[in-house]
């Protein structure tokens, strides 16, 4: 199987580089006993047949073509296990034929769905590693010792994964997730220490 879920890897838990190792998901969520890891985003219908077109949010957007079924978050934020008949990359996109899509109209009304797939299908980590959706709810804070937050979110940007924080006043710092920034991540002690000051 091809890598399939955003992964970041540490040198150690006390400090060190950060390798930008990313391969994965960015949130997760429950369906029934297993945990939900969030792939991608159904970008709309593509067609008149009732195809998706998706956005991958792993690193190598082919990696989702490994799975004979994707989990679809509806409105209502339960998930939904749909078998993949077919899909295809297109671009930087995948074009996808889901099971009980039969036209258009029925395809739209999935537009702006997260995609997922079971924590238990997904790659093991080997030893340093997480995954995005693991360091929700991380603490963090600066050099100084001085607590910005905790992780709210992993944001996937053009450029580079950034941590969104919250402070506990409310307040929301947007944190790149390189080496220049972040400095470790205790995996153990759900801490991450980045060198970012208070008034950033």
């Amino acid at each position: 199987m091809k890598d399939a879920a955003r992964r970041g890897e540490t040198k150690d838990a006390a400090g060190g580089e950060m390798k930008n190792a990313a391969r994965g998901g960015n949130r997760q969520e429950s369906a029934g006993h297993d945990e939900i890891v969030v792939m991608g985003r159904i970008q709309g219908p593509y067609g008149i047949k009732g195809l998706l077109k998706a956005r991958a949010f792993t690193q190598a957007p082919e990696a989702l073509l490994d799975y004979r079924s994707w989990w679809l978050e509806a409105r209502d934020g339960t998930w939904h296990e749909r078998k993949v008949v077919s899909a295809r990359l297109h671009s930087d996109s995948i074009v996808v034929d889901v099971e009980g899509l039969a036209d258009r109209e029925t395809a739209a009304a999935w537009r702006g769905a997260l995609i997922g797939v079971p924590r238990s299908a997904l790659p093991e980590l080997r030893r340093g590693e997480f995954y995005w959706a693991d360091l929700v709810g991380f603490v963090v804070e600066n050099r100084g010792g001085e607590q910005l937050g905790s992780v709210r979110g992993v944001l996937e940007s053009s450029a580079h994964p950034v941590l969104q924080v919250e402070g506990g006043d409310g307040r929301e710092r947007m944190i790149p997730m390189v080496s220049a920034y972040v400095d470790s991540i205790d995996a153990v002690g759900k801490r991450i220490v980045v060198d970012w000051g208070l008034d950033y």
